[in-house]
């Protein structure tokens, strides 16, 4: 593939796309728990459910394979950001319980389009040897991106007393602006490889669905939850939420290319060893947390532990036929949310009764992956996908 301007490389697009998405996504993130509750007086179980309907999308990600007898990845990619965009822009126009059920759908379906392209496109055009590193500093660019809308909200918030129509204007159009800029700039990449443009579901692979299912159901006590916990419990305000995500991603902006290396140096299974140990330990201390500041801290050791997950999608990266990267990022994004559009509406009405056995039930899935981790291969390649256990065809 021939590239005149560094610049305009596949995998620099992968890096402004990068930004793009949490410049949108993060002010949703940072918003929705005081603008919910103030907006529209939601309780644990009006949470639970919104929360359930955002991953209605990431369950049905599979669909994204289908789409491509109609559209090429990247364009998918790009059109998946201006759904993305345009939701949250307008969120703060429905302050209502419907209005934020549909605001947050229709967010969601760009992002959890995005995300499945968006992995599809980075294995494919990243080399193996590279790609841990190359997620890490992905990840440090989202984190950048995320800085900015928490460091801005913030301020907005706490010196000019800003409105949450406001910044999610401010935000979402910003986002929608820059898309188009690079909608416009970026040519049309040719892929590698073609990719099947059906489903593929493989025996083989059967490790790393086991992985995703129990990361997305993992995952989601601490999206809805964890955050919810410092509102309802705490007392956090929304400038103070703003604050703590700006530390969450200071770490990962430090850290998260850091990480990457590290990654492909000690192998995924060791990697995902060291997170699983900590997301355990963390998910008790929230179970009998009392104290405001632990909790706060607690919040960001969770959130420092996502960048460890980048061993997964380099696990599958080094297992999977080239030809099969879209459809298995596709099927594994459904498989990631199976567990997540029910767990948060289930759990909603766990939390009326007791917010401890919430997150002790999310201590027992981080158990459960710990235990099935311990099969990765210290080599892992097609044809060695496991430990132990002898591979199906």
């Amino acid at each position: 593939m021939k590239i005149t301007q560094p610049w305009k490389s596949p995998a620099a697009l992968l890096l402004i796309m990068a930004f793009i998405m949490p410049l949108a996504f993060s002010t949703w993130t940072a918003l929705i728990n005081n603008f919910s509750k103030e907006a529209a007086d939601f309780t644990g179980r009006e949470i639970g459910i919104l929360q359930s309907l955002r991953e209605v999308p990431g369950f049905l990600a599979f669909t994204a394979v289908f789409l491509l007898v109609f559209i090429k990845e990247q364009r998918l990619a790009m059109v998946s950001l201006l759904l993305l965009a345009l939701g949250v822009l307008v969120t703060g126009f429905f302050p209502t319980v419907l209005g934020l059920y549909i605001t947050t759908v229709v967010m969601s379906i760009g992002f959890h389009y995005f995300e499945t392209v968006n992995q599809s496109l980075t294995l494919q055009w990243i080399d193996k040897d590279k790609s841990a590193h190359f997620m890490g500093k992905a990840l440090s660019v989202k984190s950048a991106a995320a800085i900015f809308v928490f460091a801005s909200t913030w301020a907005l918030f706490e010196l000019f007393n800003a409105s949450y129509q406001l910044i999610y204007v401010l935000f979402g159009g910003m986002s929608l602006l820059l898309l188009l800029y690079v909608w416009a700039v970026f040519p049309q990449y040719p892929a590698r490889v073609e990719q099947t443009t059906k489903l593929v579901f493989k025996r083989s692979y059967w490790l790393y669905y086991s992985l995703v299912f129990l990361s997305g159901a993992r995952r989601q006590i601490f999206m809805v939850f964890a955050g919810f916990l410092l509102v309802e419990k705490f007392g956090y305000s929304v400038s103070t939420i703003s604050l703590l995500f700006l530390a969450n991603y200071v770490f990962n902006l430090l850290f998260a290319g850091w990480i990457g290396r590290l990654i492909g140096v000690i192998g995924e299974r060791k990697a995902l060893t060291f997170e699983y140990l900590g997301l355990i330990a963390v998910f008790i201390s929230y179970a009998f947390v009392e104290n405001a500041h632990i909790a706060g801290a607690l919040y960001i050791i969770d959130h420092f532990f996502f960048a460890f997950a980048i061993a997964m999608k380099t696990y599958i990266q080094k297992i999977a036929l080239p030809e099969d990267i879209a459809s298995t990022a596709a099927v594994s994004f459904t498989i990631n949310h199976i567990a997540a559009v029910i767990l948060p509406a289930a759990l909603g009405l766990l939390w009326l009764i007791s917010n401890a056995a919430v997150f002790l039930f999310g201590a027992g899935l981080a158990c459960m992956s710990l235990v099935i981790t311990q099969l990765i291969p210290d080599s892992p390649k097609q044809g060695n996908e496991t430990r132990f256990i002898k591979s199906f065809a």
